[in-house]
């Protein structure tokens, strides 16, 4: 029985309402809000926090056999952006993580890639929709990721019962290399491919498992318009009770991400036996058929995606939102920028540095941060394990706001957090202005981007509120 073992997805904390971008360009003001990546967010960081999120569905990580990370936006090319997810989650040298990046299909083209993997894969999918201002991708598109762990040893929480595919080359979206933004072809052109195409793979992909359209329960359509979706969603005899929500009112169009996205919203609420269809369109469309089994009511993700947009913040300005993504630059602190990263001093902290992984002391059972050789409480020496701790909630102990020092998005915040059973750390704030920084808020750790130079991003650990995770 091959299917979705478990399953998790990231929304960043911060929304812009829509209405917001029409007043700021004079244009008319949309509905409903979009999901921001902050400024320290990028497709790999939160293709991690989707992964974790979903790991923790699992016994222990080691069952993962193999990682595939999917984005239309990658941070890299011509280096593996999989393998700092790899890092960040501590997973065994042996497995595998390979890159599957450029375009929108990827990510179901990831999905398929895992569920014939014949062994346990975490397949991620992350994706930054910045479109120009004032254009479509601006309004209605949104930041997200989504992880799932596909297998085939039958502890699966729905099972893979169908597919169909097909392809179509035409013109509907692209960008060139070194392009930072998609341009589209009219809507009226890709309707009359994509429409359908997707009533055809659908009709397939039921066929295939012997089912007929009154047989689905929930109905996903990604990779589209609104306009074109419903389009499809009518053409495909589905009942309509059975449309999923389509999150684009609350979180925005996801691109890569959003097949999962929506799949792990359903898997949320979903009872057993339930059949979930999802149908992603790009060039061309593919179908893919899942049945819930009774094992999903105690599998559920530890931070369903309602609770990660309820717990979000949409005050963000229009300003903000524009300098994040680099249309309008700041003037910089006037302070020395940080140093270019180093491959080998990385390469021999990067447990640490990645994986957040301290050490504790086998002979007192005393936790270091960052990882030491000689104990500080009874000074054994040599006598340590790995200890990570980037999924355990700590406590702020002592909050800085320092509006000198240089940061990306000023003033920077740092100070102390006590993690639960012990252990320091001294690091920096996201997520929060300077009122929410304070002693005893509990936070998380998040993996972020600190600074970038000479091309090369470096990543290291901060500091953010909870936001109703249930672990």
């Amino acid at each position: 029985m091959a299917g979705i073992m478990a399953y998790g997805g990231y929304l960043p904390a911060h929304r812009i309402r829509r209405s917001r971008i029409g007043e700021a360009l004079g244009t008319r003001p949309g509905a409903g809000t979009r999901t921001v990546a902050s400024y320290d967010e990028d497709t790999t960081t939160m293709g991690a926090e989707a992964a974790r999120v979903a790991l923790h569905g699992l016994p222990g990580p080691e069952e993962v056999r193999g990682l595939f990370f999917a984005t239309s936006d990658p941070v890299y090319l011509d280096r593996s952006n999989a393998a700092a997810v790899h890092a960040v989650l501590s997973l065994d040298p042996s497995v595998p993580a390979v890159d599957m990046c450029g375009a929108v299909r990827s990510g179901v083209g990831a999905l398929r890639a895992g569920l014939h993997a014949g062994a346990p894969t975490l397949v991620v999918l992350s994706d930054i929709r910045a479109g120009l201002p004032g254009g479509a991708d601006e309004r209605d598109g949104g930041d997200g990721a989504a992880a799932l762990v596909v297998g085939t040893d039958g502890e699966v929480v729905a099972e893979w019962i169908g597919d169909a595919a097909r392809t179509e080359e035409f013109l509907s979206r692209w960008r060139e290399p070194g392009e930072r933004h998609s341009r589209h072809w009219e809507d009226r052109f890709v309707e009359e491919v994509h429409v359908p195409a997707g009533r055809l793979v659908l009709e397939e992909a039921l066929k295939s498992a012997g089912l007929t359209a009154a047989d689905v329960d929930h109905l996903v359509v990604a990779g589209a318009s609104r306009r074109i979706a419903a389009a499809v969603r009518a053409a495909a005899g589905v009942d309509e009770h059975a449309a999923a929500d389509d999150l684009l009112d609350s979180v925005g169009e996801t691109g890569t991400a959003h097949l999962a996205l929506r799949l792990a919203a359903i898997l949320d609420r979903a009872g057993p036996d339930e059949v979930i269809a999802l149908v992603v369109l790009t060039e061309g469309a593919d179908a893919l058929l899942f049945r819930t089994t009774g094992l999903l009511a105690g599998r559920r993700s530890a931070w369903p995606t309602a609770a990660q947009i309820e717990h979000s913040s949409d005050d963000l300005s229009y300003a903000t939102y524009v300098s994040w993504r680099g249309f309008l630059p700041r003037e910089p602190m006037r302070r020395p920028l940080p140093p270019q990263l180093a491959a080998p001093a990385t390469r021999r902290i990067g447990a640490w540095k990645l994986g957040l992984v301290g050490s504790r002391c086998l002979a007192c059972d005393t936790r270091h941060l960052p990882p030491q050789r000689v104990c500080g409480a009874c000074r054994a020496l040599d006598q340590m394990r790995p200890d990570p701790v980037a999924g355990l909630p700590a406590t702020v102990s002592i909050a800085t706001v320092d509006r000198l020092a240089w940061s990306p998005n000023p003033p920077l915040i740092y100070g102390t957090v006590d993690f639960d059973g012990g252990g320091r750390l001294q690091c920096e704030f996201t997520d929060t202005g300077p009122d929410g920084a304070r002693t005893g808020l509990r936070v998380r750790m998040a993996v972020r981007r600190t600074h970038s130079r000479d091309g090369v991003h470096n990543y290291y650990w901060k500091a953010r509120p909870e936001r109703g995770e249930q672990y």
